[in-house]
């Protein structure tokens, strides 16, 4: 089935699309749920077995005593049905195996699952379930238009994938110094009669510098950066009588800046 997606509008009119969690994704949880569940059963059992004699009980379960087994019988029932709804409701509605996967479970309108969904969902795990291995479950999530199964439906959830975090950008070396620098467009008004003065060439020539700036020595980026700046800043008005290296690269770094903008997506 083709990959279906579920837009939500909040109260502020902002429009949020998530994907829906198909069979494959959630078959993918349940079966890592399921064996972690299946990990702690057996160890409950074989705990339960030394508790009760060991190896010279044969077999435990016709001991004179049933109260441990029958504790650890209703103790199963809360564990295995406890899990989904404690793990669903605390976790954001994340199982362990939701979250190795990927998905989670929220309500239609987008908010985090509540108490009582998630008290729903899972009493209602039991119908999905019959006949056998969740074959109900499985039929439901496989034909509905939302991958819902009964609990779902009644519960009035829905399971997403999780949408991934923005990355961070990264800036390039030269985009640090100048965040270091404390330098910004507006540190050099240009007019746009001035703006168009500048050509593709010279351009060219300011990102190159900029590229280059932190690979020259410092004496070759002095000689340089005066170079550059004989050639370009005449045209911006700027007199360079009398500044500093470091006033004379900052100025070119802001034009590179300015420039950048009118130029990197034109060539």
């Amino acid at each position: 089935m083709t990959d279906d997606h579920l837009d939500i509008k909040t109260p502020e009119y902002v429009a949020i699309q998530f994907q829906i969690a198909g069979l494959g994704s959630r078959a993918a949880a349940f079966i890592i749920d399921q064996a972690l569940l299946m990990i702690i059963n057996i160890l409950t059992i074989v705990i339960l077995f030394f508790i009760m004699g060991g190896m010279e009980t044969s077999p435990f379960f016709l001991t004179e005593s049933t109260f441990p087994i029958a504790v650890v019988v209703i103790g199963l029932f809360v564990l295995n049905w406890g899990y989904f709804f404690f793990f669903e409701f605390f976790s954001g509605g994340r199982t362990l195996g939701k979250k190795v996967v990927g998905i989670r479970v929220i309500q239609e309108n987008g908010h985090s699952i509540t108490l009582l969904s998630s008290f729903i969902r899972n009493l209602v795990r039991l119908i999905d379930s019959l006949p056998t291995a969740y074959f109900l479950g499985i039929i439901m999530i496989f034909f509905h238009p939302k991958h819902k199964r009964l609990g779902d439906l009644v519960a009035g959830t829905i399971v997403v994938h999780e949408r991934k975090a923005k990355k961070k950008k990264k800036f390039t070396p030269i985009e640090k110094e100048i965040n270091l620098r404390g330098i910004t467009v507006n540190d050099l008004e240009l007019d746009d009669w001035t703006l168009k003065s500048f050509t593709a060439k010279d351009w060219k020539l300011v990102s190159t510098y900029a590229s280059r700036f932190h690979q020259l020595p410092v004496e070759e980026r002095n000689r340089l950066t005066k170079q550059i700046t004989d050639l370009l800043l005449p045209k911006t008005g700027i007199d360079v009588i009398g500044k500093t290296e470091t006033e004379l690269e900052n100025t070119l770094l802001v034009l590179y800046l300015n420039l950048k903008d009118e130029w990197e997506f034109e060539l």
